[in-house]
């Protein structure tokens, strides 16, 4: 069946104290996605970030980010009060969000919020405490040890707690038991509200598209954890990191820094851990995509300490053997293959082989040569088109930045000269392609530039910010994207 979604982080969303959160707004945003003829709303990761605030890097694989905690209902259930939320500083800006305001606020209120409560007594909590005992227990010992080292990395930490030794454990879950159980609080209000807000959704006839970034950040619970899980020495340090080689975007690659799986160890299991962190991600979403797809059929090794990507090399994943233990154990739920980058034959061959339908980016379509697998005309239907992805500028801003002989191709090929809206001639190429579905970034809709960028790989500092200002997403914006998806069968 032919469809179309929009891709919008539940940061970006418009809302009181400094950043999108599971308020009112994300369910006029559900709204609007309804009018709009939309089957797909597609979000990024949902896990607590730090430093970077990039959502690919985070505290944990499994728990949730505080910030989306809507703290209109915590003052509507006499938690908070309206002025202890309005006398925080959350930033100063409308349409970006300042993190480290929102760090220093957020967990101020939520802390008061927790105060105010009884929550050991409350039912619904109990039940999510034995329902997530796999994970929940490690993450809330892990950020309440952290706090304790003023927010240092476990690495960093005193050598009995670092290396999980039973005394060592014992003594900080009496000493931080309430710090323990504060983010425990915080995990149930998180919970709670994303599945009230997702059967909202679901309900609306809107499916949610959710993202698992391949690795975990080496700063988390599950690296502190669960060592067993990553190639670490007898020190619990990393033998090699992820990242990627050399290309024509980056001289000297990109570093991501996060700890690499011992495959042999996750074969031997197989794939326990996996199979339990996909299995929970299809309790939050829909739909998962699956980051870093060439990861499963080779992963690239850099050594530790290393300052660039160029020294590192290619080792073999696990390939279709983790794909079919999924399928039989959480059976062939629907998944998208983040397929993108240079794609050896072994890659396309494991996509294949998955029947998972993989990405197709217009932004990588439009250079001068003519012969990109991006262009519309080369897709199959078992495909999903983008106009761009959370780490492209957005169209306006891309197209403002090609080279004159690449813009005039571009123009030539969708047939236009230019003007205003230059943004939904590619928006059109997408919606009247023969990919199933179709999903736009929600800048591109609204004709916005390189301003509203949510991330430039590789950097630090200004990502993950931009957020929609109250009123872009209206009545007449909803009727014009029915009317082009009605047009092209996907509404």
């Amino acid at each position: 069946m032919r469809a179309s979604g929009i891709l919008l982080p539940i940061s970006s969303i418009w809302s009181a104290y400094g950043i999108g959160t599971f308020s009112k707004e994300a369910y006029e945003f559900v709204d609007f996605l309804k009018a709009a003829g939309q089957t797909y709303w597609q979000i990024l990761p949902l896990g607590p970030t730090g430093y970077g605030d990039s959502p690919y890097q985070s505290f944990s694989t499994f728990a949730g980010n505080p910030y989306y905690i809507d703290l209109e209902e915590l003052i509507e259930a006499g938690l908070l009060s309206k002025e202890q939320c309005e006398e925080c500083d959350w930033g100063g800006s409308e349409a970006y969000v300042d993190y480290e305001k929102i760090y220093r606020s957020r967990f101020t209120v939520l802390k008061k919020a927790f105060r105010n409560s009884d929550i050991e007594r409350e039912e619904g909590f109990q039940d999510f405490v034995k329902e997530n005992d796999y994970w929940l227990p490690d993450y809330a010992l892990y950020m309440a040890v952290k706090d304790s080292y003023q927010g240092k990395s476990w690495a960093e930490w005193d050598e009995d707690i670092r290396l999980r030794e039973p005394a060592a454990l014992s003594r900080c879950k009496e000493e931080l038991k309430d710090e323990i159980l504060f983010y425990e609080f915080q995990q149930y209000l998180f919970a709670k509200q994303w599945a009230r807000l997702k059967k909202y959704a679901n309900d609306k006839g809107i499916r949610i598209i959710g993202d698992i970034p391949i690795y975990v950040a080496f700063d988390s619970a599950d690296a502190w954890a669960s060592p067993e899980l990553f190639q670490f020495d007898e020190n619990r340090m990393p033998t090699g990191v992820a990242g990627c080689p050399p290309d024509a975007f980056s001289a000297t690659g990109q570093l991501w820094g996060n700890p690499l799986y011992r495959w042999d160890y996750h074969k031997e299991t197989d794939y326990a851990w996996w199979m339990r962190r996909i299995f929970y991600c299809y309790q939050l979403y829909d739909v998962v995509r699956i980051d870093h797809f060439r990861g499963f059929d080779e992963y690239y090794n850099i050594p530790f300490g290393d300052t660039t990507a160029e020294f590192g090399r290619w080792e073999k994943g696990p390939g279709y053997d983790l794909f079919r233990i999924m399928k039989k154990e959480i059976g062939n739920k629907p998944v998208i293959a983040e397929d993108l980058g240079y794609l050896t034959p072994s890659v396309l061959k494991l996509v294949k082989k998955t029947g998972y339908p993989g990405m197709k980016v217009l932004q990588f379509a439009f250079d001068a040569e003519g012969d990109s697998d991006y262009l519309p005309h080369k897709y199959s239907r078992n495909c999903i088109v983008y106009t761009g992805t959370h780490d492209n500028d957005t169209t306006l801003g891309w197209f403002d930045s090609l080279s004159r002989k690449d813009k005039r191709f571009a123009k030539t090929y969708l047939n236009f000269k230019g003007g205003k809206e230059i943004g939904w001639n590619f928006i059109r190429a997408a919606i009247a392609s023969v990919s199933d579905t179709a999903v736009i970034l929600m800048q591109d809709y609204l004709g916005l530039g390189n301003e509203a960028r949510i991330n430039l790989p590789s950097t630090i500092g200004n990502n993950w910010k931009w957020r929609m200002v109250k009123g872009q997403a209206n009545e007449e914006l909803a009727k014009k994207i029915y009317a082009l998806c009605k047009l092209y069968g996907r509404a």
